[in-house]
């Protein structure tokens, strides 16, 4: 009887989660309930299954609504119905197509209208909906003659009197107005909740047509849903027997290419596989993700297949993937096995500009009715439901600002801001939006319609109303077309050193960059800024901690720096091991056989895979469902019991002590789930290594090459110093060398317009353009009369001496730009036939401070360029140590002066409460010589000496040598004051105003804290 049932998908709307609205059902001994969620059918796979478990009988539909209007409840009688309303809504999200107010062509669908919005003409399927307090209008004759068409609605959105208050507070929200400012038509009424059968039957008892209606309609809705058969589109070509031949002779042409001929360890794992992949209906998805990478191979694209797709030798010799398995013993159960029934998933990554294009191609290859991302539903933030309920509660911007800045106990802790704590706490959870899948593309066999409807978000690609996980439950598995700026970093650069070089590099060769001297040094002293993956300061003490010199330690690395294998403890036992491999015992042989290349660590998802076999005597499909299970993948709670139960009996018949099966279970719980697999590990070392290769060899380039895609973990003015140290001239933004992007002449670099935030996007792509249309410019003048522009934009180009060819000074180029453009001389660009010059006026020399060139460039790049931010200071103090200088002074107090770069939060356990989480900053620094050091700061000393934002710092500390990584722990610290900013001598408080304005980075971390060494309790003695 309940058909009008909303959940918190209907967002910034109902109130209920589907769980809590099956329980209420539940709790009201309902039979039947139906769920129709405004507009969305995010929330009915979830709601069917829930139901079914319950013994309750789903209903499906869509209450659809315009501009906050309702215009009709559409129910399903079976699945075509729902996919009915699913195209209804897509035309008009995608398409703009109307939605009609009565009468919708719906064949397989009741429809039910509010009396609000009751049609001249009920067509056979559709009915009237009676609100039990419309009941009395019933007396109207015109109305009683059509009872027969009448059924009860009875709407659910809420479920306690709090909750209609927050769902009037989610409709302030919605409609962006104050909570005091809605009326009655803005929220829904007060007895949308359930109440019971038999109460609400017997407000209807008087028409006992439009109960038997609303039976009617009960009876004839039946949405049967199948989860098990995939909906995956099934075969690349027209039917699987030619799929799996297809399959095979890409295969087998691909063997003959990267193995020699009499390999037969590669030709029985591809046989195997193949095997595996035909019995489990695979081989189509194998080939469309072939297909996409034949497609960017065409265009001459780069990219990277990594995750566990990796771990096949079919997937290496068709090249989705660059990974030898067989080099790197990588397990395929680990990406495929015969206990897996849904398919796997490739990541493949492109550059960042062209991935676009990639998905241009799946649309049109595979068709846009078979072709959506995943959604995602978007929370509500802590942050966003402060600033949300501020807003709606009326507080100014600055109480805003602070209510959802700041800790709660820096609040104003007045009666306004209790009533938004409250409504805070009961918005946990909530969805606020639906967004699309950063990477996840759905390519369906049927329609993809008939699963959802399609949303157009703002990044132009079609979404479905439900994340990655309903769409893998319902068997729609999802390809990972990825981005990233390294790839194209990459890619420019190669093009670049053949451009301004001559010299042609094949890089996807991975033999050139997987034992290169220079590149193994710079790896061991952690030289890999700009490079992929391994820029960051956590990695790069990594790497310097086990001084790391080949590409199998690097892929160990890249796996042991994931949180969940630091938060274990194994990290850190790694680096012990690796750097002291005769002070530990394996304890127990097996791990010195399967794990032996990291020491008797699990630092993969494979090894995980290897001690549940080899130790536990599971087989390899089972030992893969462990590790899944672990990781949360499906997890349940009695089937990980099963597994451990099975694993332990398992260990048993091995004859292995219980003791030591406790320790290896435990090591694999405090595990399994969170690192990478040692497929993904080695494809991204793969990638590290191309861009350290390039780093080594053609700095200069590579570095122009990531300032032009964006960096990386860094800000601009980072790589701008790696090119400097990498012995480049840095130049300013000039009209006549410089292009929209950072370019590079010799060893001469200059800055691109891009870096120059005030100028119009217009600007910075039209001054390249017409001088290359129409050469260089020869004047200020000249410029003026060929560029269209601003006195505003063009005072800013002056400023960062742009026009310095011309010889003249800013002053002389300022007063010559405003007679030039006085009184909007210039409004367009000018085409003369005849070119008068102008008069040469001779303007008084004035003498400039040096320094006003460095301010002009951090006001207007970030970033001094004509000289070093050092050059700034006040002070002539360079500290007594140099990093250069720092392995010599382990345990000993220095004074050093740096330039802050980055700073990291990570959180700690509090001394006197275990339990509880303090708070400490990692920093990232260079000294007066260019040189990187890090230094920690415990919360102590960050109570008495705070950050206070970017700029130059003197720091007295003690030096700490950890595994050749010296690093300083902080007592004090203090920003040193640079000189007054020289163009406003005469203004104390803003010759003061850049200096502010220095930038760092900064990232926060929540996490556990990570276990102190004492703690953690890995055996380094053989257990028996």
């Amino acid at each position: 009887m309940f058909l009008n049932c909303h959940t918190y998908h209907s967002l910034r709307y109902g109130t209920i989660s589907v769980e809590d609205l099956v329980q209420q059902a539940v709790d009201h001994q309902l039979k039947v309930l139906a769920l129709t969620d405004i507009n969305t059918v995010t929330g009915i796979y979830q709601f069917y299954k829930l139901c079914q478990e319950k013994g309750i009988k789903p209903i499906v539909g869509i209450d659809v609504q315009v501009d906050n209007e309702q215009y009709y409840i559409c129910l399903a009688k079976n699945p075509k119905g729902i996919a009915e309303v699913n195209r209804l809504l897509t035309r008009y999200n995608c398409e703009g197509i109307e939605i009609p107010r009565t009468n919708p062509v719906l064949e397989n669908t009741f429809v039910i209208y509010p009396l609000h919005n009751m049609p001249e003409k009920l067509l056979p399927h559709e009915f009237i909906g009676i609100r039990q307090d419309e009941i009395n209008l019933l007396f109207n004759p015109e109305l009683k003659a059509l009872s027969h068409k009448m059924v009860i609605l009875h709407p659910v959105t809420f479920k306690t009197d709090e909750e209609f208050e927050l769902h009037k507070v989610l409709r302030a929200i919605a409609g962006n107005i104050l909570f005091t400012k809605l009326d009655e038509n803005d929220h829904c009424k007060n007895n949308e909740t359930f109440i019971g059968k038999r109460q609400l039957l017997e407000k209807y008892f008087p028409y006992p047509e439009i109960i038997e209606n609303t039976k009617c309609i009960v009876d004839e809705c039946s949405f049967e849903f199948d989860f098990k058969t995939p909906k995956n589109k099934k075969h690349y070509t027209e039917n699987k027997e030619n799929d799996f031949k297809l399959l095979k002779k890409l295969a087998y042409e691909g063997l003959s290419k990267k193995y020699p001929i009499d390999n037969q360890e590669a030709k029985a794992r591809v046989d195997k596989e193949l095997g595996v992949i035909n019995e489990l209906n695979f081989c189509g998805y194998f080939l469309i993700t072939w297909d996409i990478v034949q497609y960017s191979n065409r265009m001459d694209f780069m990219h990277v297949g990594r995750g566990s797709g990796a771990n096949s030798i079919v997937s290496y010799c068709i090249g989705i993937t660059d990974i030898c398995p067989l080099e790197l013993d990588l397990y395929f159960e680990r990406f495929l096995n015969l206990n897996r029934k849904t398919p796997p998933d490739f990541d493949i990554d492109w550059s960042w500009k062209n991935r676009d294009t990639i998905l241009e191609y799946i649309f049109n290859k595979y068709g846009k009715d078979h072709v959506a991302f995943c959604g995602t539903n978007v929370e509500f933030k802590s942050r966003s439901r402060f600033r949300e309920l501020g807003k709606v509660f009326g507080l100014p911007k600055d109480e805003l600002d602070q209510l959802s800045k700041r800790p709660r106990d820096q609040h104003d802790q007045n009666s306004i801001v209790q009533e938004i704590y409250k409504y805070e706490n009961l918005l946990i959870g909530f969805p606020n939006q639906r967004s699309m899948h950063s990477c996840g593309i759905l390519i369906s066999e049927e329609p993809i319609t008939n699963y959802s409807a399609l949303e157009f978000p703002p990044k132009e690609f079609p979404i479905v109303q439900f994340d990655m996980h309903t769409a893998e439950e319902i068997g729609l598995e999802k390809f990972d077309i990825l981005s990233q700026r390294g790839l194209g970093t990459i890619k420019d650069t190669v093009r670049l050193i053949e451009e301004k070089r001559g010299i042609t590099v094949d890089i996807e060769d991975t033999r050139i960059s997987k034992n290169e001297t220079k590149c193994n040094e710079y790896l061991s002293i952690g030289n890999t800024i700009g490079c992929f993956y391994i820029e960051s300061p956590a990695m790069r003490g990594l790497l310097r901690r086990l001084k790391c010199e080949n590409y199998k330690v690097l892929v160990a690395a890249s796996s042991i720096i994931r949180p969940g294998v630091a938060q274990s403890g194994m990290m850190r036992e790694y680096i012990f091991r690796h750097n002291h491999p005769n002070q530990f015992e394996y304890f127990h042989e097996v791990f010195e056989k399967e794990l032996g290349e990291t020491y008797g660590i699990m630092v993969y998802q494979e090894d995980v895979i290897k001690i549940a076999m080899h130790f536990g005597g599971v087989s390899a499909e089972n030992g893969d469902v462990l590790r899944r299970a672990m990781s949360g993948k499906g997890r349940s709670l009695s089937a990980l019991q099963k597994l451990k139960d099975d694993f332990f009996e398992s260990c048993k018949k091995k004859g292995h002590p219980e003791q030591l099966s406790q320790e290896v279970y435990r090591q694999i719980e405090s595990f399994a789930g969170y690192s990478f697999c040692k497929a993904h590990s080695a494809s991204y070392a793969v990638e590290s290594y191309q861009s350290l290769y390039l780093k080594a060899y053609y700095p200069i380039e590579f570095m122009v090459s990531a300032i032009n895609n964006g960096g990386g973990f860094y800000r601009t003015e980072v790589y701008v110093h790696e090119a400097k140290m990498a012995g480049a001239t840095i130049h300013n933004p000039c009209i006549n060398l410089s292009e929209f992007q950072t370019t590079v002449y010799g060893t001469d670099v200059y800055l691109g317009f891009m870096h120059i935030e005030k100028l119009e996007a217009s600007v910075k792509l039209s001054i390249p353009e017409e001088r290359k249309e129409n050469g260089d410019y020869k004047s200020l003048e000249d410029f003026v009369k060929r560029v269209n522009i601003g006195i505003q934009t063009l005072q800013t180009l002056i400023f960062v001496g742009a026009f310095r060819f011309t010889g003249k000074q800013k002053h002389e180029l300022l007063i010559e730009a405003r007679f030039l453009l006085s009184k909007n001389y210039y409004k367009t660009k000018i085409i003369s036939l005849f070119d008068e010059p102008q008069k040469d006026y001779e303007l008084p020399v004035i003498e400039r401070n040096p320094f006003e060139d460095a301010f002009d460039e951090i006001e207007i790049l970030g970033f001094p360029v004509s000289y070093s931010i050092f050059d700034l200071l006040k002070t002539k103090y360079r500290g007594h140590v140099l990093v250069k200088d720092l392995l010599k002074y382990h345990k000993k107090q220095v004074k050093m002066l740096a330039y802050l770069i980055s700073r990291k939060h990570v959180p700690i356990k509090k001394k006197d409460h275990p339990g509880k989480k303090d708070d400490m900053y990692f920093g990232t620094w260079i000294d007066a010589e260019g040189q990187y050091f890090d230094t920690a700061h415990f919360p102590d000393s960050l109570r008495k000496f705070p950050f206070k934002e970017g700029g130059i710092y003197l720091l007295l500390g003690t030096v700490e040598v950890d595994y050749h990584f010296p690093t300083m722990t902080i007592t004090k610290m203090a920003k040193m004051p640079l000189v007054p900013d020289p163009r406003y001598s005469m203004d104390k408080d803003k010759e003061r105003e850049i200096e502010s304005g220095l930038r760092e980075d900064v990232s926060v971390t929540f996490r556990q804290p990570y276990p102190q060494e004492h703690e953690i309790v890995l055996p380094r003695i053989r257990m028996i």
